[in-house]
Parts: C-alpha cells; sequence; structure tokens
C-alpha cells in the first residue's frame, strides 16, 4: 500500500474483519453497539476523511481503467444500507459508481441460474459497483423461506444442508473468479441488535415523513429473526475467504456504522493503490505543443502559464480582471484583509 494511512486504517477495521475459516455466531462474536471508544463528534470528523480518501482513491481507479470493485451490502431490515451508501458515497464522482437494489426476482430472472441477474450488474474496469442486497440473499432469504426455494425450478430437488454448502462453495468459487480478473469484492454486514430494529420500525410509524419506508411485511418478517441470525451466522463462516472476506459492522449507532464502512471501502481501494496513467513520448510531444499555442494566447499582462507559475486565475467571464485603487477588485476587513 503506497499510502502510510493505509496501515491505520487496515488496523482500525481488524476487529471487524471475519477470520477464513472460523466458525461466527454472531451473538457471541459480534457486538451491535461496539464504537470503539470512540465519541460521535469525533467521528464525523473521521467520516469526512474517509469520504476524502474514497474519492481520491476513485479518481485513480477511474483513470487507470483495469480495476473494479464490487461493495456487497447485506442487513435485515432498517440495517441502515441506503443510509450508508448515501453518505459514504456522497464525495464521490457518480458517474464512475452503480447502486443496484435487488427486489423480488423477476419471471426472466427465474428462468436463469441464480446468480444471473447479479452478474447483469457487475462493475465495469474503473467502476464502483454497490449491491444493495447482493447474492448472498440466495443464501438468506431464500434458506428461511422455502417457498421462494421452490420457485427457483431447480431441476434437482434436493434439500438439506448439501443445497446450501454447494451454494456456499459456488458463491466463493464466482468471487475468486471476478478477484482473478482485477475486480475486488468486499462485503459488508450490518450487524443490528433486535431491540435497536425495534425502535427504528416504530420510529418509521411515528413519523408522516418515514411512513413509506415502512411496511407491515418488514414486522411479519422480524418473526424470524432467530432463523435469519442463524442463517448470517453460516454464511458468515462458509463465505469469507482470503480473496473475499467480511467485515461485520456494528450498525446501532448510524454514525459508527457509516465510518466503518467507508473505511473497509478506502482499505480496499488503497490496497488496490490504483495510480494515474503516464502518458507515452508521442502523447507528451502532442502535450507540449498543445501548450506552446495555449501560451501564444496569453492577453497582456497575464503569465503565460498560469499554473507553472504558480498562481492559477480565478474563474472569470473573460478578459482582464480590473483593478481599482486599493489594488484587486474587492473590499478590505479588519487589518486590511480581503473579506
Amino acid at each position: 500500500m503506497a499510502d502510510d494511512r493505509a496501515e491505520r486504517i487496515a488496523d482500525f477495521i481488524e476487529a471487524l474483519r471475519v477470520e477464513p475459516g472460523s466458525e461466527v455466531r454472531l451473538d457471541r462474536d459480534f457486538d451491535p453497539r461496539y464504537k470503539a471508544g470512540m465519541k460521535k463528534r469525533d467521528g464525523i470528523e473521521l467520516l469526512r476523511t474517509g469520504v476524502s480518501l474514497l474519492s481520491e482513491y476513485q479518481e485513480r481507479l477511474a483513470a487507470q481503467d483495469t480495476f473494479g470493485v464490487l461493495l456487497c451490502l447485506q442487513a435485515l431490515d432498517a440495517g441502515g444500507k441506503d443510509g450508508t451508501i448515501r453518505h459514504v458515497m456522497s464525495g464521490v464522482n457518480p458517474q464512475g459508481v452503480r447502486v443496484s437494489s435487488f427486489k423480488v426476482p423477476s419471471s426472466e430472472e427465474l428462468d436463469h441460474d441464480y446468480l444471473w441477474r447479479y452478474a447483469q450488474r457487475l462493475p465495469g474496469r474503473g467502476e464502483i459497483a454497490i449491491f444493495n442486497r447482493s447474492h448472498y440473499e440466495e443464501v438468506l432469504v431464500v434458506r428461511v423461506h422455502p417457498e421462494v426455494l421452490a420457485r427457483q425450478k431447480l431441476p434437482d430437488e434436493r434439500g438439506g444442508q448439501d443445497l446450501w454448502d454447494r451454494r456456499y462453495r459456488e458463491i466463493n468459487r464466482w468471487e475468486h473468479y471476478l478477484t482473478d480478473n482485477g475486480f475486488k469484492v468486499v462485503k459488508i454486514f450490518l450487524n443490528l441488535s433486535k431491540e435497536e430494529q425495534r425502535t427504528r420500525f416504530l420510529k418509521r410509524i411515528d413519523l408522516p415523513e418515514k411512513n413509506w419506508k415502512f411496511s407491515a411485511a418488514d414486522v411479519r418478517e422480524r418473526r424470524h429473526w432467530d432463523d435469519y441470525q442463524d442463517a448470517f451466522s453460516e454464511m458468515l463462516s462458509a463465505t469469507s475467504t482470503t480473496w473475499a472476506p467480511w467485515y461485520v459492522v456494528p450498525a446501532d449507532r448510524k454514525w459508527f456504522a457509516r465510518i466503518c464502512a467507508a473505511a473497509v471501502l478506502a482499505h480496499t481501494l488503497m490496497d488496490i493503490d490504483p495510480q494515474f496513467p503516464d502518458v507515452g513520448a508521442d502523447a507528451r510531444r502532442d502535450l507540449l505543443v498543445a501548450r506552446e499555442e495555449l501560451e501564444r494566447e496569453a492577453p497582456a499582462g497575464v503569465p503565460a502559464d498560469p499554473y507553472a507559475a504558480g498562481h492559477p486565475p480565478a474563474a472569470h467571464s473573460g478578459g482582464r480582471r480590473k483593478k481599482g485603487k486599493k489594488g484587486r477588485k474587492g473590499r478590505k476587513g479588519k487589518k486590511g484583509r480581503k473579506v
């Protein structure tokens, strides 16, 4: 990693990483209210730093056009996926990011293998793709609700543990294939407590402007809480790999969850360490010719190349900016400072 900030970020997120090959039990291994001894007021500045890093490295990623990044976000209802995306990605160029949300599969999607619809939304080189819910729904919702599996038209109705073990292997191999081809896979599970989910549901009911975010189906799904905790625990155990590890982010405090998500994604980009491409000798000669032409067009009294001279001009409508008696156009405040 080229940046010395990378080591500090790696240390910070290590507590969130699921060690490949380990057996996870969410209720034992990860605390939804963990905040690393941090205070919210300090976290606001850290989030700004993380967003700034993402902006810097995303620009490099797009310019290099060699690697792509797939960010998978998983959580139960009210886990904070939408807010995490909105805050963490607030500083990046939207042209280089694509967010996909996966709902109930369509009839066309059910006519293909279970990974088909996810493959359609993978990032291109130089891009970041975010899956708001992901292919892991195929070992979560599908597992908790057997009726969903029945709609997938599998030719061989093999049930039991073998089906899920097979899907874990298939998903791991698919992600390995993506990584081998230059597409990094980063996976975040927003770990929400049952009590915090209850509180957030009530907020969505009590506040009229939040009503649209609530569905009675959310409460019905909450009745399967223990089944989901078991499915998440097994998924994390079986699919956290050296090439695509899982990070379990404490989600009861939204501000801390966003800091963690920004750190995990920044770590991934800094690990890639994309660089701006060097231009070749021919392209360099073309740049010098273009520079000479532009320098010849400089108005009288203006540096031929303001950037090389160290004082680029402010944006204006054209021509030289007129000076008044007090020098540059403007008014003076205390001690003569321009305000």
